[in-house]
């Protein structure tokens, strides 16, 4: 059976009135650890891969066993309590009890072996009792997990991962595990030539007192059936909404991302514009200097055997050519050609600056272009974010998701349809090849 677990009571810090002090030193204590120790074993490196990927303080947990108990998903232990027959066949201080104590012994040793994923903190076999029996409190859990923490409590997750999957409402996770320690038992205690007395559902032979102690234990079981299954229920419903929390945090990183990547565009844009401003300065004051250097060059470049005039009357055209005016235009023209060349080069940087100028306006209307383009994707998130949010609030989170996982399994079909639909054609070009 499957009990609330009291760990002070196993361990016997405290006796009830069906207890014999003077027997429980008969007792066996298989280990007995503080439970906070054990979530921090378990799950202190989880908690602070998630904490660090969340961008806002609310939704970081800073208590992860603290979270779990005062919450209303997952229980922070479970406990299961075992015993062979009852005290009048199976007594503490007779020998057939002594057998059960052996065989619940050896189912024990080989419990947590059998069952990785429920981690055992405190376990007790009591004989000081009506009958031995068995308590084995453990932490279920799970690795890997892509929603909550990478590592988290989850019984029906854990056994799952034990291999025990639900079907039917009778035949759920809990109930395929607890039938099969049931049957590892069995087998231990067949190994000591105990059989395992499966009782039917004939009550015409019982008491009236039997019958109605029958009766409330299968309300009792039915019960516990039904919490088991709220509980699947919650733990369920944990997981749909710490996917939509995903999905929102997505939506409000995108947004983020938007609203940088808009203000680096605006810096970019107005560093563009003032190198712009400044290359149409210095623009504005090279133009002139340019157009008085080309006509100034032009005037002066030709050859001095062309441009130097006749003698006059007063001195010999030789004398006037050779000695005074040759050597005087060759200096000018060197001078000229000198000052031509460093013309060119000012029209090359001109030409160059004038090329830097356009790029730098393309660059900023390039900008400007790539500015309004976030600007509306940031209004469609925002607009996108608050019609999502109206559908949950109109709809409800169920149909909400399942409406989701429709259109998903749709789009994997569509998809696997044009696949298989290309896998065809590439075999018939192949085959014509």
């Amino acid at each position: 059976m499957t009990g609330k677990g009291s760990v002070n009571h196993n361990s016997r810090k405290f006796h009830a009135k069906n207890t014999d002090p003077q027997r429980s030193h008969w007792n066996v204590e298989y280990c007995n650890q503080d439970i906070r120790e054990v979530y921090h074993e378990l799950f202190d490196g989880a908690l602070e891969r998630y904490n660090a990927k969340q961008t806002r303080k609310d939704r970081k947990i800073e208590d992860y066993y603290e979270k779990i108990r005062s919450g209303k998903q997952e229980k922070p232990f479970h406990e299961i309590i075992l015993q062979i027959g009852n005290k009048d066949d199976m007594g503490a201080k007779t020998a057939e009890g002594q057998m059960a104590a052996k065989i619940l012994d050896e189912y024990m040793k080989g419990f947590q072996e059998r069952n990785p994923t429920l981690r055992v903190f405190s376990a007790h076999l009591h004989m000081d009792e009506a009958t031995p029996h068995l308590h084995i409190d453990f932490v279920p859990y799970i690795t890997g997990s892509k929603r909550g923490l990478d590592t988290r409590v989850s019984l029906k997750q854990a056994l799952s991962a034990l291999g025990f999957k639900g079907g039917t409402r009778m035949e759920t996770e809990l109930n395929q595990w607890v039938t099969a320690e049931k049957q590892q038992l069995a087998s231990i205690m067949l190994e000591h030539g105990i059989e395992w007395e499966q009782k039917g559902t004939h009550e015409k032979h019982l008491s009236l007192l039997d019958f109605e102690k029958q009766k409330r234990a299968k309300e009792v079981a039915a019960l516990e059936k039904q919490k088991a299954e709220l509980e699947e229920h919650n733990a369920n419903m944990q997981e749909v909404n710490e996917k939509w929390l995903v999905q929102l945090e997505n939506i409000e990183r995108e947004i983020s991302s938007a609203h940088e990547n808009r203000e680096e565009a605006d810096k970019q844009a107005d560093q563009a514009k003032k190198k712009a401003s400044q290359y149409e300065k210095k623009l504005t004051e090279i133009a002139p200097m340019v157009k008085d250097m080309e006509r100034f060059a032009e005037k002066y470049s030709d050859d001095p055997d062309e441009v130097l005039p006749e003698a006059g009357t007063l001195e010999t055209g030789k004398s006037y050519r050779e000695k005074k005016a040759k050597p005087l235009i060759k200096k000018i023209v060197t001078v000229l050609r000198s000052v031509y060349r460093a013309y060119l080069d000012l029209s090359r940087r001109f030409s160059e600056m004038q090329r830097s100028y356009e790029r730098v306006w393309s660059k900023v209307n390039s900008l400007t272009a790539r500015v309004e383009e976030l600007w509306n994707e940031n209004r469609m998130l925002r607009e996108n974010l608050g019609d999502f949010e109206r559908v949950k609030g109109a709809l409800g989170h169920d149909t909400v998701e399942k409406i989701v996982q429709a259109e998903r399994q749709r789009e994997q079909v569509l998809k696997e349809q044009k696949r298989a639909q290309k896998r065809k054609i590439d075999r018939g070009e192949r085959w014509q090849k």
